[in-house]
């Protein structure tokens, strides 16, 4: 039902506000919307007796929306007649068509009370909002404390991704670290063993270079000195010589200046104050009682790691030691190959018998010294032909070797035996060097007698070619190594021989070999000696032993001396 009132007056305003309140009620509209639906209609009339006029208040509730539309417009015969209307809407969950609305009383005190009546809606409305008011004000504060609470949450999870990034840095860069320190030991360990594999110091000192260049150098010069202190011959320029020789005198490495011109040229300080800055590093290359030179690079970079130089000075004094100890051994190897070359035997000229020896140092290693081979005539004529081998290396051997040649010809004086020589000098070694040892065989041959007298004690057996060329070894029981803590009576062993026959003695440095042992190589030489022509034997002993080596030594690594004796009976052609 649509309901319509004019306004003109103050009174009149009230009275529609009130019924519209009413209505409103009745339609089953909330107190809310109804305080809402007065409060912005009071405005409206307000606004509309101020202007002036009779004004127009209409109801209309509209089942299908659900809505109860208020519509303020002036009256036709105002003179804001042209106004347009003002229209607000408010829900109406209860379509009713308003019939049981009662309608304002005109007398006062009910008028009043209806007034009041009104605006109960308005204060129930004001009064939940005052409840809501404060249920928003603690709301507020709560969210207030939330949000310092989060906010001080997000401030200690700031602080603590922070400190987890920091210490997953420095975790990383301890781990970098770690790893650069380990990088650094491994090249060092594997730097030292490869200078230390090498007896040679010129070849030591080529490696270092190749060691050292790209990762830890970009240039790396060695300056050796000889055993007088000076240059030696062949050592290159350093690219800064003062500091070199400052660094060789004080034994303690300097920084220099790339160029004399450039920084400060050396610094005197000790090492913990050197200068990283300064692009080159010498380092000197002390021995136990002399200086032997000076290493002079630059770094890879712009400048030097100070990590990267303790290392590097690290690795140049165990280089030191590897130099020292290969000039060490290189003095004494050639002490003692002068000593045995000096001490090997010329041979003798025997009618019907030629003699050809090879000696042969070893190349490599440690093993020079105790090889030997000598052939004299005794009192009666006979011809003693021996090849032995002590142990033991260097010079020691080399001194032993010819302590035993000269107590074997002594001994040889008398006439005796190969077996009771080489009793003798077992005697001998036994009591003179009991912790040395040594191996022999020795072979006599007599012009009155058609065979041949040998023994051998701990030596490899010794090939017998007859004339027409079968070989034989003669491997018959031999004695023990001489030396040994062991009472021992070696037998002589005799065999026939024919004109024409040759026979080799040799060390186990021609026939040895580590992967396969000895007993291949002694068949290699039976083989080699059993091919050669009888008539080259015959005219040319010497170049057969020539051609005898080079097969044989092909697949050796020559870590031990060499020594072939071959002793060949000239027979008709």
């Amino acid at each position: 039902m649509i309901r319509t009132w004019q306004i003109d007056s103050v009174t009149d305003a009230a009275r529609a506000r009130i019924a519209t309140a009413r209505v409103a009620a009745a339609h089953g509209v909330s107190a809310l919307d109804r305080t809402r639906l007065a409060a912005a209609l009071s405005g409206r009339l307000r606004q509309c007796l101020t202007k002036g006029g009779t004004w127009r208040l209409t109801l209309e509730p509209d089942a299908a929306e659900g809505l109860l539309h208020a519509v303020v417009e002036p009256a036709p015969d105002t003179d804001s007649a042209g106004e347009g209307p003002w229209r607000t809407s408010v829900p109406c969950p209860e379509p009713g068509d308003g019939t049981g609305v009662a309608g304002v009383p005109d007398d006062g005190e009910l008028f009043a009370e209806a007034l009041l009546g009104a605006d109960e809606d308005t204060a129930l409305v004001l009064g939940k909002l005052a409840e809501q008011e404060d249920l928003v004000a603690f709301h507020r504060e709560e969210l207030h404390q939330t949000n310092q609470g989060v906010l001080a949450l997000h401030a200690e999870l700031d602080a603590a991704g922070r400190a987890q990034r920091e210490a997953f840095a420095a975790e990383r860069a301890a781990r970098e670290e770690a790893e650069r320190a380990r990088r650094r030991l491994r090249f060092l360990a594997d730097a030292s063993a490869e200078l230390t594999a090498s007896l040679n110091h010129e070849e030591i000192v080529r490696r270092l270079p190749r060691l050292l260049v790209p990762e830890y150098a970009r240039s790396v010069d060695v300056w050796l000195f000889d055993g007088e202190g000076e240059r030696a011959p062949g050592s290159p320029p350093v690219a800064h010589p003062a500091a070199a020789v400052v660094a060789a005198r004080t034994g303690r490495p300097q920084y220099a200046a790339d160029h004399p011109g450039g920084l400060p040229g050396v610094d005197d300080q000790p090492p913990s104050a050197l200068d990283p800055l300064r692009p080159l590093l010498c380092v000197p290359l002390s021995a136990r009682r002399a200086p032997l030179g000076v290493v002079t690079l630059s770094p890879p970079g712009e400048r030097w790691d100070p990590d990267d130089a303790v290392m590097l000075i690290e690795l140049f004094r165990r280089a030191s030691t590897a130099i020292d100890n290969a000039r060490r051994f290189e003095h004494n190897r050639d002490i003692a190959e002068t000593l045995q070359r000096a001490l090997l035997t010329e041979l003798p000229v025997t009618p019907g018998l030629r003699l050809a020896a090879r000696y042969l140092p070893a190349t490599y290693g440690l093993n020079i010294g105790g090889d030997w081979y000598d052939a004299f005539l005794q009192p009666d004529g006979a011809l003693i032909t021996v090849v032995g081998d002590v142990t033991g290396h260097g010079l020691h051997a080399a001194v032993m070797m010819s302590q035993l040649r000269t107590a074997l010809r002594a001994y040889a004086v008398d006439g005796s035996s190969p077996g009771r020589l080489l009793t003798r000098l077992h005697r001998f070694l036994h009591h003179l060097q009991p912790d040395l040892y040594a191996t022999a065989v020795i072979a006599r041959f007599h012009p009155a007698e058609a065979s041949l007298t040998w023994a051998a004690a701990g030596h490899p057996p010794p090939v017998l070619r007859g004339p027409d060329g079968r070989v034989r070894i003669l491997d018959d029981k031999p004695g023990a190594m001489l030396g040994i803590p062991l009472e021992q009576d070696i037998a002589d062993h005799t065999v026939p021989l024919e004109p024409g026959s040759t026979l080799a003695l040799y060390t186990d440095g021609l026939v040895e070999r580590r992967a396969q042992g000895i007993d291949p190589g002694i068949g290699r030489l039976a083989d080699a000696l059993g091919a050669f022509p009888a008539r080259e034997l015959e005219r040319d002993l010497n170049g057969a032993a020539d051609r005898i080596l080079p097969p044989l030594l092909s697949d050796s690594e020559r870590d031990d001396d060499v020594c072939l004796l071959l002793c060949h009976l000239a027979g008709a052609l």
